[in-house]
């Protein structure tokens, strides 16, 4: 039932029981995961993101740490996820007036993909941004009107043999 096709739900197994998934006889290969999200704020919190003057600290150095953290902890949060050697981690913001987008690029070599890592990295990064600013972005009745995390994707995943 489980791996005859390429649809074939993997971490199952034939009496529907989950399961982690065999890698064990698939060949090393060096592979990378991008993946990004956009945190949406106003348009004052973002100008004291770029000014460094956002009381609990440097909110984007933060934020990057943050997303390495994540990243070297997926293993323990994603049930199925296999703990991979992470070799390189690269994170990158874009900040626009009412917006930060987060991209972390996260690179492996071995025997599985590493996009739940930069999923991972994507959004606990944002996480720390949210936290960082969220005494700025309530409004009178402590609520977050306009703040929100969007499009978390992965961009792009690539393989190739060592």
């Amino acid at each position: 039932m489980t791996g005859e096709n390429e649809n074939d739900l993997t971490h199952v197994d034939e009496s529907g029981d989950v399961q982690m998934v065999d890698v064990g006889s698939k060949p090393d290969t060096a592979r990378r995961a991008v993946a990004r999200g956009t945190i949406h704020l106003s348009e004052s919190t973002v100008e004291a993101i770029r000014e460094n003057q956002v009381k609990k600290g440097d909110v984007l150095a933060t934020a990057r740490i943050g997303a390495v953290q994540a990243v070297k902890h997926t293993w323990e949060t994603i049930p199925m996820c296999h703990q991979i050697p992470i070799t390189n981690i690269d994170t990158e913001f874009e900040v626009e007036s009412d917006s930060v987008t987060l991209s972390v690029g996260v690179e492996t070599t071995g025997k599985t993909g590493c996009e739940m890592e930069a999923l991972e990295g994507v959004t606990t990064g944002l996480n720390v941004v949210w936290d960082m600013v969220k005494a700025a972005e309530k409004d009178s009745e402590g609520q977050y009107p306009g703040t929100k995390i969007s499009d978390v994707e992965v961009v792009s995943k690539e393989k190739s043999e060592i």
